[in-house]
């Protein structure tokens, strides 16, 4: 256990001594060598620029930083369509597929050839033409995980039409929110979705969203069941009948050309307010920036099976299913369902099916395969795994130990990305076959990211120290703003450190100079003058041989300013008791301090999460301080937090008496 550093604002007690070099093998065939660190910002993302896409008419100048803004490959122009479609096609790889798409329902599946992709794509895109969409007009989606989905983005951006895709777990209100920020058209969704055997209404929601949303125009819908919806005369549309007498000759709709800077999407990501903030990603430096870590980072080879399992409504759906892996002529895969419909091994048979050599998927989801127990996993040939990823959260060292050891064998690099929607691409990073892995750490920045750990006063913490982490040089797919709300930009991001990015995550920096990723700035708490933050407390939990997910907060308390207030769930299914309360004390006070150990241990077979996996530790808070709960609409399972708020209550009533 390290001591606390001089000149740093989070303690960082937790550690981790497991080490993992690369194997020899691995390192001879990897895409990324040492020397891809040598470069400087201008050199190495030239020469990406250059490779990466194919320009109708090449850019000027590489970058230009006027902080808080920048603007990459100047004077350039292209398509996005056409650099993740019609160059495969014309390259002679029509035939390779571009997604192996599997529903839920494990009898529907057919795979994409880049070929029917592409003509998919032209038919659609001459559909949307009928109803007025042209280059600059705003178009919302809002599906579940259909190959229609990726078709609907990819038609938008042949025609030069901005989109944004809300995540189909969102509420009407939600929908509709974001679809008049933006100015929305036009909406395209599917009468119904599937979710654990059951119909998800996601026309239904349009329907409430679109009353209140009057820019909406037409509304597009793909028949994804045989359900019966409403549809309004004049503005709603059956998707196969939009498309009845349209051409899929390239030819008939030619990819619109681009500028480098021109608006492709909108992502709305939640903020400390109530309006969500609709991060603004531009055209060639997105494309480029995702294509490029897409190829290093998970040493994709023309022959690759690549699996992220996320959705395409989250940033990672879109720079890593859809635009960074088709950029890099990938094939995918597309999965509707949930990782334990029917059963608990569903994803480890769509892995054995397709041969799938590269994993990629958040750590909540690794920890509910822990909590459901290995042997799931033993039932299928996981051979073809090379490379495992990890995304959207601080992994803890047992979940990496696990995933490494289970899921890749012992013999597959874990890759621990760090990234936000706001930067649009993957920043700090393990290459494969480069570098010596660490369970819990996502270790180096990927060349040219000039990240740091700052204290309160704007200064680099020493190694061993923890803070707030920094970026600062420009990279590629960086947001360029937040829609019509420029002071907004600039107070939430630019204005604690001069010209520096702040990340809203806190981190440290160990001995050797390698990042570990400790959750938002808002998720540490003061206990007794010490700043500890969630991530090590909860590390330290699943550290124990029993635990298989926890989930931490603080709550006010007036001896200690916080207290800790911690939601474990057991292996095994097995319930909680008072000596396993007091055998998690013990531990996480020998692995981090007494003063560390929780004030409260509330026993669950279940933590809330979002449908991306996720955990809400806004909800846990709200819990823990016995307030009114607040959005619960994208959680998986809303029942899961009035079952805690119950075990919670009785819990404070043990401790009371």
């Amino acid at each position: 256990m390290s001591e606390p550093v001089a000149n740093q604002d989070i303690e960082t007690l937790f550690s981790e001594q497991r080490r993992y070099p690369p194997p020899p093998e691995f390192t001879k065939q990897a895409n990324a060598q040492p020397e891809v660190y040598g470069k400087g910002l201008e050199e190495f993302w030239r020469e990406e620029g250059e490779q990466r896409v194919t320009w109708s008419r090449p850019f000027d100048k590489v970058y230009e930083w006027e902080p808080p803004y920048a603007k990459w490959y100047i004077g350039g122009k292209l398509n996005v369509c056409y650099n993740c479609v019609d160059r495969h096609v014309e390259a002679g790889n029509g035939d390779k597929v571009a997604f192996y798409w599997e529903g839920e329902p494990s009898e529907e599946r057919r795979p994409l050839s880049f070929a029917e992709l592409q003509s998919q794509v032209v038919r659609f895109a001459n559909g949307l033409k009928k109803l007025g969409v042209k280059k600059g007009t705003p178009v919302g989606i809002y599906m579940g995980m259909v190959p229609e989905l990726p078709v609907a983005m990819l038609a938008c951006t042949r025609l030069g039409a901005p989109h944004t895709v809300v995540f189909g777990g969102f509420s009407a209100d939600s929908l509709s929110g974001r679809m008049t920020d933006m100015g929305c058209e036009v909406l395209i969704t599917q009468n119904e979705g599937w979710r654990r055997g059951s119909r998800v209404p996601l026309k239904k929601t349009c329907d409430e969203a679109m009353a209140q949303a009057p820019s909406i125009k037409a509304c597009v819908v793909y028949r994804r069941t045989d359900g019966e919806v409403n549809m309004e005369a004049g503005r709603d549309v059956w998707w196969d009948e939009l498309l009845q007498d349209t051409s899929d000759d390239p030819n008939s709709c030619p990819c619109e050309e681009m500028d480098s800077e021109d608006l492709l999407y909108l992502l709305y990501t939640s903020g400390t307010t109530a309006k969500p903030k609709g991060i603004v990603h531009t055209t060639a430096g997105y494309l480029v920036g995702v294509a490029t870590t897409h190829h290093y980072i998970f040493d994709v080879k023309p022959d690759s099976v690549y699996w992220c399992a996320a959705d395409v409504g989250w940033v990672t759906g879109h720079s890593y299913i859809v635009y960074g892996p088709l950029c890099n002529g990938t094939t995918g895969i597309l999965y509707e369902g949930t990782p334990d419909y029917p059963d608990k091994d569903r994803w480890w048979s769509i892995i054995e099916r397709y041969k799938v050599d590269i994993l990629y998927t958040a750590p909540t989801a690794i920890r509910s395969h822990m909590k459901w127990g290995p042997e799931h996993a033993r039932k299928h040939d996981l051979s073809s795994l090379r490379v495992l990823g990890s995304v959207g959260e601080p992994i803890n060292p047992e979940a990496w130990v696990w995933y490494h050891e289970n899921i890749g064998g012992g013999r597959c690099p874990v890759v621990d990305t760090w990234w936000q929607t706001e930067t649009g691409m993957i920043l700090i990073t393990p290459l494969p076959g480069v570098t010596t892995l660490k369970p819990g750490s996502a270790t180096q920045a990927f060349p040219t990211v000039d990240a740091a750990v700052y204290n309160e006063h704007g200064e680099a913490v020493p190694h061993g120290g923890g803070g707030y982490l920094v970026i600062r040089q420009p990279w590629p797919a960086m947001l360029r703003g937040i829609h019509r709300d420029h002071e907004r930009y600039v107070q939430t991001y630019w204005s604690k450190y001069k010209d520096t990015y702040l990340v809203g995550d806190g981190a440290r920096v160990d001995e050797d100079g390698d990042f570990w990723l400790l959750g938002r700035i808002d998720d540490v708490m003061n206990v007794s003058g010490h700043r500890i933050s969630t991530i090590e407390v909860e590390s330290a939990l699943v550290d124990h041989p029993k635990v298989a997910e926890a989930a931490v907060c603080g709550r006010n308390d007036p001896a200690t300013g916080q207290a800790i207030v911690a939601y474990v769930t057991l292996k095994g299914g097995d319930e909680g008791s008072p000596e396993m309360l007091s055998e998690l004390r013990t531990h996480v006070g020998q692995r981090i301090g007494k003063f560390a150990a929780p004030a409260n241990v509330v026993f669950t077979p279940e933590l809330p999460k979002t449908r991306s996996g996720k955990i809400m530790r806004r909800l846990l808070r709200d819990v823990a301080e016995n307030r009114a709960l607040g959005d619960t609409t994208t959680l998986a399972d809303p029942t899961v937090v009035d079952e805690l708020s119950r075990r919670g209550r009785e819990e404070a009533a043990k401790g009371d008496a």
